[in-house]
This record gives structure tokens, C-alpha cells and sequence, in this order.
């Protein structure tokens, strides 16, 4: 993304970064799952209180 910290006008900034955007090259697909390495939560046993 380019650098548009120096840039007041809030249009031309996003005129900027859209433009940025578009020469960037794209994203490589994803090699694991979204969320893989988030924390699992066990489910419950069924009847068993939570405290």
C-alpha cells in the first residue's frame, strides 16, 4: 500500500491507495483454512452444568 500519510485531502488519498491497490499484485490462495490455529472449544457434555 502506498504511503499516504502525507496526503491532507481525503479524496485524493483514496484515490491514491485505489490506485495502489490495483497495481499491487494479487493475494496467493490461502494454504490452511481461515481461523486453523484459532483456540477450539470443547463442547460440553450434555447435562452437565456449566458451574
Amino acid at each position: 500500500m502506498a504511503d499516504t500519510t502525507k496526503i491532507e485531502d481525503k479524496l485524493e488519498r483514496k484515490k491514491a491507495k485505489r490506485t495502489a491497490r490495483k497495481k499491487a499484485a494479487p493475494k496467493a490462495k490461502r494454504t490452511t483454512p481461515r481461523g486453523s490455529n484459532k483456540k477450539k472449544v470443547k463442547k460440553l457434555v450434555r447435562g452437565q452444568s456449566k458451574r
